[in-house]
């Protein structure tokens, strides 16, 4: 470990990865951080769709900019990391969803993306294995696909032969301060100096941050996922409605998904900031789950410390992979949607299951932004289940904000202190 570094990066996802990577590429002396190990929690959890398709309009100038460093980036690693064009495609079930595809579609119009309506023959065209019909979808031909448990190691390789030391199994434990600001950061390792800090480390930012006196309202949630065998094919690209979703993998199987629910653990940032929540619960009261308590040692665990010193253990080390059990009852319900949709499957060969916890914000939309309250320290987190696709797109703004370079896009939807100045909540798009 180094005795001092120009950035230090806290969070081995794909946005502390990819962030670290342009800072490198500046010629910036740049140490990540990952108490685990590089995309050992969502970054690896994810679905593995690069969608510019439903994004929110602050957003999506982002991901357009994302889809092109994918192209790049993949080139650039050597690696075959899965990625492929293949579309994603929204079903619509009611006229009120079709209502809500026009409104995207108008936004992507501005923006030069190839986003299209389909009426219900279309969408049977598209999709011709489907044994029920839909109102009509919405489809963009140009969103991509990947394997984000190969992509984001795989960026993390390239990342170390440009010049960024990647130590994992380190876990940062604070920040150190001098006349307010950053000066350090003391890690189960040591101290490293240095004037810059990145803290990007999905469900446990908000816990990183309390510590020093910054409070963002992002909670968790838990989401299950299914891998199968290999599977004839039924559609090259991803597919979602919200009841079910899917996209086809590299193995040749498929990853399966519910549409739209998940279980929150109801600990004392729930309570914290339930009001700021309230918009999102009342667009969609019956897409959240909740349970009394989180497993011992989650980020918003009651039993969690909220203060520890420097030179002691922290609850960062204390668990190394947040790996939450996926949940029985949403793996039988996967499987029980994806065969009423397509009932020529009469099983379907589950090979896999896992779920992951999605830092997600009041708004679903994430916090991108200089910390007001300490100098040195910005903010990147609360990607609500958006961030690998958008993932390269927000390192490179992430390491232009570290170095008060020109952003090119505006970030004003994404910053700290729309949660606190009385700014309404802005419901982004929620899949």
């Amino acid at each position: 470990m180094p005795k001092a570094s120009e950035v230090v990066v806290i969070g081995g996802g794909v946005i502390g990865v990819t962030t670290a990577l342009f800072l490198a590429r500046r010629n910036i002396s740049v140490t990540l951080l990952e108490k685990g190990r590089i995309a050992g929690e969502q970054s690896s959890r994810n679905w593995g769709w690069i969608r510019q398709q439903g994004r929110d309009a602050d957003e999506l100038p982002v991901v357009i900019e994302a889809l092109r460093l994918w192209r790049q980036l993949a080139e650039e690693c050597g690696e075959d990391i899965g990625l492929k064009q293949t579309g994603v495609t929204y079903l619509a079930r009611t006229d009120k969803e079709m209502t809500g595809f026009a409104k995207f579609l108008k936004i992507a119009e501005t923006h030069g993306v190839d986003t299209r309506l389909l009426d219900q023959s279309e969408t049977a065209k598209l999709i011709p294995a489907m044994s029920r019909s839909f109102k009509g979808a919405m489809t963009t031909p140009s969103d991509m696909r990947a394997e984000p448990w190969v992509a984001v190691p795989a960026l993390a390789r390239l990342a170390a032969r440009e010049g960024v030391t990647i130590i994992e199994n380190c876990a940062a434990r604070m920040l150190d301060m001098s006349a307010g600001r950053v000066s350090g950061v003391w890690t189960e390792q040591g101290r490293i100096a240095t004037s810059s800090a990145v803290v990007a480390s999905g469900a446990w930012t908000s816990l990183f941050l309390r510590a020093h006196g910054v409070s963002i309202p992002q909670l968790s949630v838990r989401a299950t996922v299914a891998a199968t065998g290999p599977m004839p094919e039924i559609h090259s690209g991803a597919v979602a409605d919200d009841h079910i979703a899917f996209r086809r993998r590299q193995d040749g199987g498929y990853t399966l998904a519910s549409g739209g629910s998940n279980q929150l653990y109801v600990g004392p940032d729930a309570f914290r900031h339930a009001t700021k929540y309230v918009s999102a619960l009342m667009a969609n009261p019956l897409g959240t789950q909740y349970l009394p308590a989180a497993p011992r040692g989650y980020p918003d665990g009651w039993s969690t410390p909220r203060t520890w010193n420097a030179d002691e253990e922290s609850p960062f080390e204390r668990m190394r992979i947040l790996n939450p059990v996926p949940k029985a009852s949403a793996l039988r319900d996967i499987e029980r949607e994806f065969t009423a949709l397509f009932p020529q499957f009469k099983t379907v060969p589950i090979k896999a299951s896992w779920a992951g916890m999605i830092d997600a914000m009041p708004d679903v939309v994430p916090v991108v932004d200089r910390a007001a309250e300490i100098p040195g320290l910005v903010i990147a987190t609360g990607m609500s289940g958006h961030g690998f696709g958008i993932g390269p797109g927000m390192g490179r703004i992430v390491s232009d904000l570290v170095q008060g370079n020109e952003i090119g896009h505006n970030l004003h939807r994404f910053r700290q202190s729309r949660f606190s100045d009385g700014s309404p909540i802005k419901l982004g798009p929620s899949l």
